[in-house]
């Protein structure tokens, strides 16, 4: 929703010929060999989203557009009276799960994740491991000098397979490292060296069940709190916790950056300038 970027800021021009993020990312999936788009998108801004962005990708790649709506609950459980935004990221991966039928990457539409990152997530897809994959970026190099940012914290074990991701809010630069403040008030140091999740993952259909019986439960024990989020990380603990998947964390050489304040805007199209400049990607990129 922007809330505090003050805008629709994936859709915000940001690259030399007026691409978005968004156009990055999917130039990117379509040459590392994923073969459907699936938008989830928010009913309300439909007609200006396809005609800004999706329209213009239909004739290159298949196109999906789904919904999620603050009311897509559980028959018999009622929307809080003065909720005003939908479930979180584990509710809007669900509201896809009648248009993905096959293994598929999960992404933020406002983050810049690099072209190596989709080809390790189409490689691991193709391979046949049962596995789901997450791709893994270095905290420091997350964050935003213009204030706090939210966080997938990862702890790796043997094989750089995941062992928990705890989505951590409000983490602000502190020197080299980082800080934040847990859910008492206490403040919580971070080296910066941390592997975090972005949203950069990789899933077989199986994940819509998990994510179907988790948000129920979910509903059951914090239907009725307008704040509480239903978050993908959660989701993927359960099942790692319980020993019903293992979660392979791919590494990858690239840089990520992203918007989540309008002053972060600048140095993301500097630094999406630089790499055309330096001939990863054409100054047009659908031209």
């Amino acid at each position: 929703m922007g809330s505090r970027y003050g805008g629709l800021k994936q859709i915000d021009p940001i690259g030399p010929g007026g691409e978005t993020l968004m156009d990055y990312s999917i130039y990117d999936a379509v040459r590392a060999g994923f073969g459907r788009l699936v938008f989830v998108i928010r009913r309300d801004i439909e007609r200006p989203f396809k005609e800004i962005i999706g329209h213009r990708f239909e004739r290159r790649i298949e196109v999906d557009y789904v919904f999620q709506e603050l009311d897509q609950v559980p028959r018999g459980i009622p929307v809080p009276q003065h909720r005003q935004k939908p479930w979180g990221t584990g509710h809007a991966v669900l509201a896809a799960a009648l248009a993905v039928r096959e293994p598929f990457a999960v992404i933020n539409a406002d983050d810049f994740y690099g072209a190596r990152s989709f080809q390790a997530l189409s490689d691991h897809l193709r391979s046949g491991s049962p596995d789901y994959a997450m791709v893994g970026f270095v905290l420091r190099n997350t964050l935003s000098a213009f204030g706090g940012v939210a966080r997938g914290v990862c702890r790796l074990g043997a094989g750089d397979y995941l062992e928990s991701v705890v989505e951590v809010t409000g983490i602000e630069k502190h020197g080299a490292g980082a800080r934040y403040r847990d859910a008492n008030g206490q403040v919580v140091s971070l080296s910066g060296d941390e592997t975090v999740s972005l949203n950069t993952w990789g899933f077989a259909p199986s994940l819509f069940e998990h994510l179907a019986r988790d948000f129920a439960s979910f509903l059951q024990a914090n239907g009725q709190n307008d704040k509480a989020e239903f978050y993908l990380p959660s989701v993927v603990n359960s099942l790692i916790r319980t020993g019903q998947t293992r979660l392979k964390v791919l590494r990858t050489p690239d840089s990520w950056f992203g918007i989540t304040y309008r002053e972060d805007r600048a140095a993301v199209a500097e630094a999406i300038q630089a790499l055309v400049a330096r001939g990863e990607y054409p100054e047009k990129l659908w031209s």
